[in-house]
């Protein structure tokens, strides 16, 4: 078996690049062959993956957080190389969904048990229409405004930075509208966020769409309505246990093929990296992925 394992050291406070070593000496006692690899960009990783490609590999672990693995799922699931996640970034929610162990050692020690039993899985994956393949939520609206706004602050570091950013956008709250076609069916709506998820969580545990399954063939949609400052501070709470489904504003439904659209100023984020401005469209593609271990 031969497995390459990228690191990105900065992921998680740079707890990613001090585990780095432990990670990839329990590893060789998996795998035949390990070639260990550092990438400090998102561009530098993207490269990397691309001169493995030729390598005839197995398996492909990546150290580091959600925008780590979503750079793995770009080259797994164009060569069909297996995808093994350890989470060591700040959000780890594809790592939650293959139910690995919060704890990255503990998690690496898992997937060396499934490597040694040749376990593996397949899940759906979403594909951006001219774009990149994701694992887990996309979203635009608020929590979008959110990102981008957290993503020009260079103060405060880690999730706090994402608490002031959240204030910020309250404070100019505005929903819009929005045309979302599920399906071809199409429908217009006053609109506050929409989240198209693969996956239950995104944003470090939320489960925006809290019954989403990475092995149905289809997206869970989570759409907020027109809301209030008010409304929205309200519902921010029950985000965290999946309640927010129950609210009077909020609307939820399933479809393989989803559009949103036209432009109206909002920009799509997939994987907390960012898409770009709507229309956006989106297609499920049924087991798209293998992955080392099983979804939950």
């Amino acid at each position: 078996m031969r497995a390459a394992m990228v690191v990105h050291p900065a992921s998680g406070l740079g707890r990613a690049g001090r585990i780095a070593d432990t990670v990839a000496d329990r590893l060789r006692g998996a795998v035949d062959d390990l070639v260990t690899v550092a990438a400090s960009t998102v561009e530098e990783s993207r490269r990397l993956m691309e001169q493995a490609h030729g390598a005839k590999l197995d398996v492909l672990v990546v150290v580091g957080g959600d925008g780590s693995a979503h750079q793995g799922v770009q080259f797994c699931a164009d060569t069909g190389v297996a995808l093994g996640v350890v989470p060591a970034g700040t959000g780890n929610d594809l790592a939650r969904t293959l139910g690995a162990p919060k704890d990255p050692l503990a998690a690496t020690d898992a997937l060396v048990a499934a490597l040694k039993a040749g376990e593996r899985t397949r899940m759906d994956l979403g594909r951006v229409s001219g774009g990149p393949w994701f694992a887990g939520v996309l979203c635009a609206g608020f929590d979008s405004a959110v990102n981008e706004r957290a993503n020009r602050m260079r103060w405060p570091s880690g999730p706090r930075r994402y608490d002031l950013a959240i204030l910020a956008e309250l404070a100019r709250l505005r929903p819009g509208p929005l045309t979302v076609v599920e399906d071809g069916t199409r429908a217009e709506h006053e609109a506050t966020q929409i989240a198209i998820g693969n996956i239950p969580h995104y944003g470090g545990g939320i489960p925006i769409c809290p019954d989403a399954d990475p092995t149905d063939g289809q997206f869970d949609i989570t759409l907020v309505g027109r809301a209030s400052r008010l409304d929205m501070v309200k519902m921010l709470p029950g985000l965290r246990t999946g309640n927010h489904v129950h609210n009077p504003i909020v609307s939820c439904s399933r479809a393989r093929q989803v559009r949103l659209g036209e432009a109206n100023g909002w920009v799509a984020y997939a994987d907390g990296e960012r898409i770009g401005p709507l229309p956006v469209e989106v297609s499920c593609v049924p087991d798209a992925l293998t992955v080392v271990g099983s979804t939950t």
